[in-house]
């Protein structure tokens, strides 16, 4: 009986950061505004976990996306 296939696999691919495949370190690039070869170095030093890589990267993705400065007081 074959066994049922869960999105487990797909959810930690997604949490990575392949450094030796060029789409997904060009999408990292591209996503936090960085060089490919400065993801690379990223990944070679802090490992290929996504998150820990966007951080190292520093807050490139949080001016982008980050909260607007509210003016209401």
């Amino acid at each position: 009986m074959a066994r049922k296939q869960t999105a487990r696999g797909r959810k930690q691919d997604r949490a990575r950061v392949a450094g030796r495949q060029d789409y997904e370190v060009s999408y990292e690039a591209r996503k936090t505004r960085k060089s490919a070869a400065s993801v690379k170095k990223a990944v070679k030093k802090v490992g290929n976990s996504r998150k820990r890589v966007e951080r190292r990267l520093g807050s490139a993705i949080r001016k982008t996306l980050g909260t607007v400065p509210s003016t209401r007081r």
